[in-house]
């Protein structure tokens, strides 16, 4: 019998992030006392007048389809968001907006990049944008962010990676899973050597509204060169507590748009209408919603990143956004724990911590910790870690 798998679907990997957080859901579903640190998304509900949106978008009858790239009142909010805080500007005709920013970022590759076409991805990097890159048929060039750099992106890795090859560089600042904001010096220089070389940059800015100290630069605004060059990607999940909602839009030239367009048309049609008017009340409402998620968010960093260096064995950067810590473990590596995976296996198992590995980011010395939790599971966590350290620190 003819294997009904393709190659393609059969060499893409399941997201670690995803499935670390369904072993945690399944144990606390039998009863398992589990302090989870494993899931990127705000502990926060969704904002009420955002739900209000929705509630009167379904009793007016706002159910059908919508045009697959957007309703135009959303672009425009997408349009007027861009300008307001990223200092960036386009017409609605330059926005789609896809089902979350996940998908955004993959009408992008898929529109963009084609067999044998090098992407450079910085790492530690988001799962997804290698097996993404793969799905295309691309090729993943990976340049390294070392922690002793606090995982932030130097101009020289990338330009030392470069190519003839090169189609594309994946920027993410605030960055997952370190929570790096990349110097703006460096994000000139990246532009200036995008200039030059001919090369794409997809910059996913989903985090760009929770940040605790220097705010993340737009490479898209440093001129038009570069803004002709670049596809900024962004949404609602992270910064209005909206995960479940999948609302996410991208902003690049119309060519790219359309193509993005063609190849959604094909696929999804468009992101659900509902979820749409609660977008615009999320882009157009109050904002106040948002800065008392980073306060709490800022406060909750603090306490981890200090527990974390106080344990025997573990090194943790302060990183200044998204709302993640990617601690440096490999002082509990020794016996049978010889990578992240053991270890997040020993620490559930054994020790009631939910974390996700490093190596599914490309750095399996760490593990990523999302402080998107309570203030209770962070300091009962860090007690448990506690008593990890003592057993397992060299």
């Amino acid at each position: 019998m003819k294997s009904a798998v393709s190659q393609r679907a059969a060499r893409v990997q399941p997201s670690p992030t995803l499935s670390i957080t369904a072993k945690i859901k399944a144990l606390q579903a039998e009863g398992r006392d589990i302090l989870a640190f494993g899931a990127g998304e705000p502990d926060f509900d969704t904002p009420a007048h955002i739900k209000q949106a929705a509630k009167d978008a379904l009793d007016q009858g706002f159910t059908k389809y919508t045009p697959s790239s957007g309703i135009e009142p959303l672009k425009k909010a997408v349009c007027e968001k861009l300008e307001r805080e990223n200092g960036l500007h386009y017409e609605t005709k330059n926005i789609i907006v896809s089902v979350g920013g996940k998908h955004s970022l993959y009408n992008i590759f898929m529109a963009m990049i084609d067999p044998e076409d090098e992407v450079i991805i910085p790492s530690p990097y988001w799962v997804s944008y290698p097996e993404q890159v793969k799905l295309c048929d691309g090729v993943p060039v990976y340049v390294d962010m070392p922690e002793s750099d606090d995982f932030k992106l130097k101009a020289s890795s990338v330009e030392a990676a470069l190519t003839s090859k090169t189609k594309a560089l994946v920027l993410n600042s605030p960055s997952n899973p370190t929570g790096a904001v990349f110097d703006p010096e460096e994000i000139r220089k990246i532009a200036e050597l995008a200039v030059k070389h001919d090369f794409w940059v997809i910059s996913d800015e989903i985090y760009d509204r929770l940040t605790y100290g220097e705010k993340p630069l737009s490479i898209a605004s440093l001129g038009p060169d570069i803004y002709e060059r670049t596809l900024t990607v962004n949404g609602c999940s992270k910064s209005y507590s909206m995960t479940g909602w999948r609302i996410g839009y991208a902003a690049g030239p119309v060519e790219i748009v359309k193509a993005m367009g063609r190849l959604q048309d094909q696929s999804t049609s468009n992101p659900t209408s509902i979820a749409q008017k609660a977008a615009v009340a999320a882009l157009t409402g109050p904002q106040d919603v948002v800065e008392e998620m980073r306060k709490a968010f800022q406060e909750r960093r603090d306490v981890l990143v200090t527990g974390m260096n106080s344990l025997p064995g573990v090194r943790c950067p302060n990183p200044g956004g998204a709302f993640y810590v990617f601690p440096d473990v490999s002082g509990w590596y020794s016996g049978d724990i010889k990578g992240s995976d053991a270890l997040a296996e020993v620490l559930l198992e054994k020790y009631g911590v939910g974390v996700t590995p490093g190596s599914g980011f490309g750095a399996d010395n760490c593990i990523r910790m999302s402080y998107a939790t309570s203030m209770e599971v962070i300091k009962g966590g860090l007690e448990r870690l506690s008593r990890a350290a003592n057993d397992l620190a060299k």
